[in-house]
């Protein structure tokens, strides 16, 4: 049975790996997600992250972050990298840590997600397509939820983690 929890510090192991696998053969990934996810952590920007375990043993994670959206202050947050093994993909486990995270960050009180993904994948969690730009993306991968009904415009800014490549 799969169960979420919090990650803890000596996950951060098993995270990588998780990571790597889930996109190795991912033709849209940078495979840099688990540097990016290492810092984030290590700048303590990782206002959620947690991990899904089958018996013990970790498969997949999700890590959530503050983001920038011009005109406004905070309560937004980007989600992913989010990562399941690949032999545990198509079987809810990536549901699930949308779910666990949506609901965390609702229980924080923010604002908002955004997401950079498969429009297909992300609509059934609440994602839409918005007035928030993700510079140099195409619009249609770029969505959004607004958890208190209020939809901003402008541009989003993620951590500079997001930029980590080692």
């Amino acid at each position: 049975m799969v169960k979420l929890r919090d990650e803890l510090p000596s996950d951060a192991a098993a995270i990588d790996a998780v990571t790597i696998a889930a996109f190795r053969h991912a033709a849209h990934a940078s495979h840099t997600e688990q540097f990016i996810v290492r810092a984030l952590r290590d700048a303590g920007q990782l206002a959620v992250a947690l991990v899904a375990e089958d018996g013990g043993v970790i498969i997949g994670h999700v890590a959530v972050s503050p983001v920038a959206i011009t005109g406004m202050s905070a309560g937004w947050y980007g989600l992913g990298p989010i990562s399941v093994l690949p032999e545990h993909q198509g079987r809810g486990v990536g549901t699930l840590l949308m779910q666990g995270s949506l609901a965390r960050l609702r229980a924080l009180g923010a604002a908002g997600c955004v997401v950079l993904g498969e429009p297909g994948y992300y609509q059934r969690f609440g994602f839409a397509a918005s007035s928030l730009v993700l510079p140099d993306v195409p619009q249609q991968y770029f969505q959004a939820v607004a958890f208190n009904g209020h939809m901003p415009s402008g541009t989003v800014a993620y951590h500079a983690s997001f930029e980590a490549t080692a």
